[in-house]
């Protein structure tokens, strides 16, 4: 039987890699190609900010193409959905007709995938989806796959560098997801049964940076994270 063909959106992360294995462990993909964002101006993933070389390393020790979107600084969110139209349109001229992205349980998140592609023709997979975050997480640390805490947010930057394994998770306050899909942290994944070798990196010193995020109700709230320094 003819497999679906697909596009992967890789973040370089563990949940992004936990999915894509998965996907792959169906057999019901032949995934053409990973997708990632980039700033455009730093040439590092958006929020995990690991740098394109890196991105780069992953891909080809995963063995499938990489193809990057590169997204404008402080773009607002038409400038996304133009920049994966025509990322979908690129795509679907070689058949593809599935993306596939490594979600949880956002159901906003997914929502919005869904509204802005399957106009476009394209059907939303999430092979993470419908388990609990404890299942996720026992089903990563189960898999093989190795990542490090590569971001955090304001309460968790002691974690830079940390390893996810038992230990961490069980160090993780009670509201903390153990996932971080809330976005209390990220991760760069770099070796597990996906990759044909690791990837290798070292970490430098982490710095914080600070964003104001006008709330629905018309005021601002500060959002601070701390980022690895990420170097090859």
């Amino acid at each position: 039987m003819e497999k679906t063909k697909a596009v992967f959106n890789w973040s370089g992360g563990k949940d992004s890699a936990h999915a894509l294995l998965r996907a792959m462990e169906s057999g019901e993909f032949d995934i053409v190609s990973l997708l990632t964002t980039i700033n455009a101006e730093t040439h590092q993933s958006t929020m995990h900010d690991i740098p394109l070389n890196i991105l780069k390393q992953q891909a080809a020790a995963i063995g499938i193409p990489l193809h990057v979107v590169a997204l404008t600084p402080s773009g607002n969110i038409d400038d996304y959905s133009a920049a994966m139209a025509r990322a979908v349109a690129h795509f679907k001229a070689i058949g593809v007709t599935h993306f596939i992205f490594g979600d949880i349980f956002l159901h906003d998140v997914r929502s919005y995938r869904e509204q802005h592609l399957s106009p476009l023709g394209i059907e939303v997979v999430e092979p993470l989806w419908g388990k609990t975050s404890a299942e996720v997480i026992t089903d990563f640390l189960a898999s093989g796959l190795k990542a490090t805490v590569v971001t955090t947010n304001e309460y968790l930057g002691y974690a830079i560098g940390k390893s996810i394994d038992k230990d961490f998770i069980a160090s993780l306050p009670p509201d903390v997801d153990p996932n971080g899909e809330n976005g209390e942290y990220h991760t760069l994944c770099y070796d597990g049964p996906i990759f044909k070798h690791p990837v290798t990196f070292s970490l430098g010193k982490a710095r914080s940076r600070s964003y104001d995020v006008g709330l629905s109700d018309g005021t601002t709230q500060t959002f601070t994270y701390w980022f690895a320094q990420i170097n090859e």
